[in-house]
């Protein structure tokens, strides 16, 4: 799973967008936010485009050559246009399109301004932190005034012309609008924040603030010193606001108490040991307490909460329905297809790879089973043959040095097969998964916002420490040696890592920034296969099973996902699906159905990106001919930031 901090955020008043337009591929000129302030930088095709941006500054005009570098200058009434013979510049009138362009483009830095001031942690989850000490308390004060933005601003963008748009800003348009009806479906109609105690959580901004080094440490503190202060409301109205929450989110909302408990704790250590006064010293301890005894306060809550539900046998069903999927499917994936028929998408998908690893396990009966009797039951023979090559693994207590030792081995072969620029200097650790967002992934992505791009990605892993000996094997057998390197392809390189840091350099700020799940996890989804197309593995039929099994996954998610909230499959049922029918280990399998008890709609996004951006790959490659380039295709993808792949379609092909 793809845990990014892609969330909305703003730019600074005194920062302006100024778009260039710079292209390698079929010439399409491109709107380039640029601000310098703010560090962030735009690319064409994974190359650093220089913008020159400066404080105040309105508007930008264009410059673009064939290598991708351009650089914005101050425009007048007209726009700079493109290089004739020997690089004359004539002056032209501004166009219609070129005028709505940066109407829409002034008026989404309002929007971008507007919005971090109302939702100020999304503004630090894509590198924002200028009002990083103030915490959003979510009282109906709070709920009615976003819901007052959310409409208005819906009235705003729907008076803009989308006639006069280019292709790119009616894009950035359509983003911007399925954002906030996202955003009110959320606030009148799906109100997770009534049923869901798990969405509470401090501690996510509290390590963002405290362990990036946008400022110097002890400012970090003091900001951190102002932010818990609000801690104590924060809960009173996260108990306010639940009504009938499920059973399953409510104890996972405990189950990630403790984390938060420990970075409140870890917190004050930090301070008491820093240069801070000795009066914000003892300000910090009260406030931390104070903070605990909140927190503390919750857990009892909602522990009386999960028995009185146990005992009565009451509290909201997880499963969510076919109406709310189908919306929710709709604004959370951006589809071309709805929820249902991506589901029947997925049945079929299933039946191709079954036949394939089929094909596969008859290749290598003789070499894993060697004399057994071979079963007539494709499942079966299919699981003797997966469950025996598990055996190979790396040992438990090599599994984190494993990773780390395989992930600059990926990017060497990424290089060397000329499949994607990738940036040597960007910073990827892996690290255990942190205590407060356990209970949902076995492995993610923490990656830095556009408006801090240099900033540490990290590969999040959950430990085996605490895991019983069969319950460790049973996770190693899951992660044998070939899926461990799927795995890291799929997270790391050329995955969510590098799919990430294209992202923050996209010329369109609102396509960073707003990121589309199914595109970034269909990306890495995709980037598993097109690996192994590539000859990484040798293109071993042990390798290729083991790659069906964990495609099979991906598919099997949709299946399940749908199944579970929408067709209402029991976890019985569930559990041989995922064990039976799709080879996944019991610990796996577990992991599975509580995920899919806890999220909704997510699931999906593996095979609706993935199947899609493999339409749009066989689509180029047929339009383009011998002039088709792997390379410069996964470039030219990515440079639209997280985009739906259904927008990133009609960019590439308009």
């Amino acid at each position: 799973m793809m845990k990014t901090h892609i969330a909305l955020a703003a730019l600074l008043t005194s920062i302006a967008l100024a778009p260039a337009s710079a292209s390698t591929h079929q010439h399409h000129a491109k709107a380039a936010a640029s601000t310098a302030k703010s560090g962030t930088k735009s690319s064409s095709h994974g190359k650093h485009a220089k913008g020159d941006s400066k404080s105040g500054s309105k508007s930008g005009g264009n410059s673009s050559s064939k290598h991708g570098k351009g650089k914005s200058h101050a425009a007048a009434p007209v726009a700079a246009a493109a290089t004739v013979a020997a690089a004359v510049h004539h002056a032209q009138p501004v166009s219609p399109e070129r005028r709505q362009d940066k109407a829409l483009d002034a008026l989404s830095v309002q929007f971008l301004n507007a919005l971090w001031r109302i939702d100020p942690e999304s503004a630090l989850y894509a590198g924002k932190y200028d009002t990083a000490a103030t915490m959003t308390v979510y009282d109906p004060a709070t709920l009615a005034k976003e819901q007052a933005f959310t409409n208005d601003w819906l009235d705003r963008f729907a008076k803009v012309d989308t006639r006069q748009l280019s292709a790119s800003r009616r894009t950035d348009l359509a983003l911007l609008i399925n954002k906030l009806n996202s955003d009110r479906f959320n606030l009148t109609t799906f109100r997770e924040y009534q049923w869901n105690p798990a969405l509470y959580n401090v501690a996510g901004p509290i390590d963002l603030i405290l362990n990036t080094k946008y400022a110097a440490k002890p400012q970090r503190l003091r900001t951190l010193l102002k932010r818990i202060a609000s801690i104590p409301a924060y809960y009173d109205a996260a108990r306010a606001n639940l009504v009938n929450p499920t059973p399953e989110h409510t104890k996972l909302a405990i189950a990630q108490a403790p984390g938060v408990l420990a970075m409140l704790t870890q917190l004050d250590k930090e301070a008491q040991a820093s240069i801070l006064t000795p009066v914000e010293k003892q300000l910090f301890t009260q406030r931390i307490n104070a903070a605990l005894t909140a927190v503390d306060g919750y857990v009892a809550f909602l522990t009386d909460l999960d028995q009185t539900m146990a005992k009565n046998g009451t509290g909201r069903s997880f499963r969510i329905g076919k109406d709310l999927y189908e919306q929710k499917f709709a604004y959370d994936i951006q589809s071309g297809s709805t929820a249902e028929e991506t589901y029947r998408k997925a049945l079929a998908a299933r039946e191709e790879l079954l036949a394939n690893m089929d094909k596969l396990s008859d290749e290598l009966w003789s070499k894993t089973m060697g004399d057994a009797a071979k079963p007539d039951d494709r499942y079966a023979k299919i699981g003797m043959v997966i469950d025996k090559l598990s055996s190979h693994h790396v040992a438990r207590e090599n599994f984190f040095n494993e990773i780390r030792r395989q992930v600059p081995l990926l990017q060497d072969w990424v290089i060397s097969h000329d499949l994607l620029t990738l940036d040597p200097n960007k910073q990827l650790e892996v690290r255990a998964t942190p205590a407060y967002q356990s209970g949902v992934a076995g492995a993610s992505i923490d990656a830095p916002g556009p408006y801090r791009p240099q900033d540490r990605t990290y590969y999040n892993v959950t430990p085996l420490d605490g895991a019983t000996p069969e319950a460790a094997e049973s996770s190693l057998r899951e992660y044998n040696d070939w899926i461990l390197q799927i795995l890291n392809i799929h997270e790391a390189i050329p995955g969510h890592y590098a799919q990430l840091v294209y992202a923050n350099r996209s010329p369109s700020i609102v396509k960073s920034i707003f990121g589309n799940g199914a595109m970034v996890e269909g990306w890495a989804v995709y980037g598993e296969r097109m690996m192994l197309e590539s000859g990484y593995g040798d293109n071993a039929p042990e390798m290729w099973l083991m790659w069906s099994k964990w495609n099979l996954r991906s598919v099997t998610n949709t299946i399940l996902d749908y199944s579970v909230h929408v067709l209402g499959m029991t976890q019985e049922q569930a559990m041989d699906l995922l064990t039976r029918q799709a080879f996944q280990t019991r610990s796996e399998a577990e992991e599975k159905w509580h995920r899919v008890q806890v999220t909704s709609v997510q699931l999906t996004s593996y095979f609706s990106g993935y199947s899609e951006i493999m339409e749009l790959r066989e689509q180029r490659k047929q339009a383009l001919g011998s002039k088709f380039s792997l390379k410069q295709f996964h470039e030219q993808f990515l440079s639209y930031g997280s985009a739906p792949v259904r927008m990133i379609r009609e960019l590439m092909t308009q």
